[in-house]
């Protein structure tokens, strides 16, 4: 079986207990609901493992859904902005992160958030009482190489397409 495409680092993901809870998974299943998705962790182990023919993901934080959103419509340019955000860290790497996320702040821009993810402190999301994001730059490593986020990005879109919507929103609405 190939690996689990995860373009999207999170602190807290159910990437390590996908597998236990697919083993709890109806037989019969048409439509996969993940309401706290996150990095979607159980959508794409359902998704590789063919658990399902339809998923329905979502979170409550916008930026995130259109990281997915991107995934899904247009995973080449999210791959190629991601690209450009990482290159540019070269030989600036803490004024670099300040900045991307002084503008992620500023205006919720998803690739902002993606660059975040994978640079920030044990992939640990972290908001103010304002919103912002406020996490510090791990300064131990860089982020996701844009080889191998590409590699994600296109492989979690290619495990969904056309079988998946993400929507975002309070879970109870989710439909």
């Amino acid at each position: 079986m190939r690996p689990i495409p995860h373009p999207i680092p999170y602190q807290g993901s159910k990437r390590l207990l996908a597998t236990a809870i697919l083993r709890h998974f109806p037989a019969d299943v048409r439509l996969l609901i993940e309401p706290f998705a996150g990095s979607a962790a159980v959508t794409l182990a359902a998704a590789s493992r063919s658990k399902t023919r339809e998923f329905l993901f979502g979170d409550v934080l916008q930026p995130l859904v259109s990281i997915w959103e991107m995934i899904l419509d247009a995973p080449e340019r999210l791959a190629d902005e991601y690209e450009i955000l990482w290159k540019q860290q070269v030989g600036r790497s803490r004024e670099h992160f300040l900045a991307v996320r002084e503008r992620f702040n500023q205006t919720d821009d998803p690739v902002c958030l993606l660059y975040l993810l994978a640079r920030c402190v044990k992939n640990a999301v972290r908001f103010n009482s304002n919103g912002q994001f406020n996490q510090s730059a791990d300064h131990r490593r860089k982020g996701m190489n844009p080889d191998k986020m590409r590699r994600n990005i296109l492989g979690a879109s290619e495990l969904l397409q056309g079988r998946a919507r993400v929507e975002c929103g309070d879970y109870r609405d989710f439909t």
